[in-house]
């Protein structure tokens, strides 16, 4: 005779550890706060098979491998300070930390900020390697510092020095009567250091070295005023001054004369670009004419490709190839034989004014937009794809990259009328210079690359030192960089 079904039997243990006698379920009553129940048990070790089988233990014994401060010091976060010398005396501080309770070796601010900071690798110790504990010579006893050697050497290190730029022009001129357009072109600064700006139907000259203000033509007795202005890059007394009629003038500003005059626009001419003796001019009639000087006034080519007014012209520093952006959002790339783009870029939404070619990577091209936009854009001509991009908060007027250093400056309109400076790649703002009240429709840069000068709608000229004047350290050594030795 089969006997009949049992109750599964248990083991349990009680808090001090010691094991229960078996004995069936159903014999047990009113257990005690000291004992586990067995299906609490099976639920903590989440298995759902044969209690009998099942093994648990009553404690939990967590590891502790973050509570080493040698390995967890570095994974702390570090606050970045706007202000440079804050953040230095925070990493001097955490230095200090280290060395004293972590018993690290930092006696060199400098060379602990060029490593990343804080970051210590732990030291790797062999199981079953005894060795005696290297011992430290001990500071003096009559040492009156409370910090160690190390820490004495690294207060007294020097420190890094940081770049500083001034939040105040260092200079402001009046220019009343500057038109408050963003299509127009009204501030150019020459190689040779002579300041030129259009106001109204007259175009003067600011001599950097002198300060001496020359006024070199006056076209209000041709009832004509000034939309562009644009030193040669040749000649370092030719200027382009283009007119509301769509006539671009050549000056000699030594002689102060008129020295040819081109009538080939049916609408103003806004925007020039030089490129030895071939000079562009972009005008509201959707056209690029391009000319050598050269030659006779009806001798030009016309580009065609932009629905709207063209507003931005600039050559590529290697001048092959000029870049063009419009009122109709368009990005244009032109080779010197060519009459239609080459290349097309459409990612804006608004007006394309602000171009810049970068004078330290080959066919990088940035590009900026309106008020709609408000986006800063890069893009690489060598191969046609976009980079990558930045939303700057307000309408992008101008954009101008450093000579000596990987940054570019860019000058806003709505609604910030700021003036910020940027690293690339990274896209992060050096500083940000407020100071115009209006739009900062101008921007031009001096010949050694140092300053800026800014031009608004408030009806003032601002200098500013924004940049290094040493040269890039990491420059190509390359004999496969045919663009290093070429002239």
């Amino acid at each position: 005779m089969e006997s009949g079904p049992t109750s599964p039997i248990y083991t349990e243990c009680k808090t001090d550890g010691t094991p229960e006698p078996q004995t069936p379920t159903k014999n047990r009553k009113n257990r005690g706060s000291g004992y586990y129940s067995p299906h609490l048990r099976r639920s903590l070790a989440g298995g759902t098979g044969s209690p009998s089988k099942e093994k648990s233990c009553d404690r939990f014994i967590p590891t502790r491998n973050g509570a080493k401060w040698e390995n967890s010091f570095s994974l702390t976060p570090e606050t970045q300070s706007e202000n440079g010398d804050e953040g230095r005396e925070q990493h001097t501080y955490r230095c200090l930390l280290q060395n004293e309770l972590l018993g690290a070796d930092i006696d060199d601010i400098r060379l602990s900020s060029e490593d990343g900071g804080l970051q210590r690798t732990p030291h790797k110790r062999r199981l079953f390697h005894y060795q005696s504990p290297s011992r430290e010579p001990q500071d003096h006893g009559y040492s009156l510092s409370p910090v160690s050697r190390k820490s004495q050497k690294l207060l007294t290190s020097p420190k890094k020095s940081l770049r500083k730029i001034p939040r105040l022009p260092y200079k402001v001129l009046d220019a009343p009567e500057l038109q408050d357009d963003f299509y127009l072109n009204l501030v150019d600064w020459s190689y040779f250091n002579v300041l030129t700006v259009g106001l109204s139907a007259s175009v003067y000259l600011w001599s950097a070295c002198t300060s001496q203000v020359t006024r070199l033509c006056d076209l209000s007795c041709e009832g004509d005023t000034v939309t562009s202005v644009g030193w040669s890059d040749r000649s370092s007394n030719i200027l382009a001054v283009g007119t509301n009629r769509g006539c671009v003038q050549l000056w000699d500003t030594q002689a102060q004369k008129r020295t040819a005059i081109f009538e080939s626009h049916e609408s103003r001419a806004g925007a020039l670009a030089w490129n030895g003796d071939l000079l562009c001019s972009g005008s509201r009639d959707r056209f690029i004419i391009q000319r050598d000087v050269r030659t006779p006034p009806h001798q030009f080519k016309k580009l065609t490709g932009h629905k709207q007014e063209v507003c931005g012209l600039k050559w590529s520093p290697d001048r092959q190839h000029l870049a063009s952006g419009g009122n109709d959002n368009k990005l244009f790339v032109w080779n010197q034989s060519s009459l239609a783009p080459v290349q097309k870029y459409s990612d804006h939404v608004a007006a394309v004014k602000a171009i810049a070619w970068s004078p330290h990577q080959h066919g990088l091209l940035a590009s900026g937009g309106g008020t709609a936009d408000q986006y800063i854009r890069f893009w690489n001509t060598l191969t046609g794809q976009p980079l990558q991009s930045v939303h700057t908060g307000s309408q992008v007027c101008n954009l101008a990259w450093s000579k000596t250093t990987h940054e570019f400056v860019s000058t806003h309109g709505y609604s910030q009328h700021q003036i910020l400076v940027w690293k690339y790649p990274s896209l992060q703002q050096v500083v940000c210079l407020t100071g115009h009240h209006c739009r900062v429709l101008y921007l031009a840069m001096s010949p050694d690359g140092q300053s800026i000068v800014t031009g608004a709608g408030d009806e003032t000229l601002r200098f500013w030192n924004v940049f290094n004047k040493s040269r890039l350290q990491k420059e190509s050594r390359s004999a496969l960089n045919l663009f290093s030795s070429i002239r």
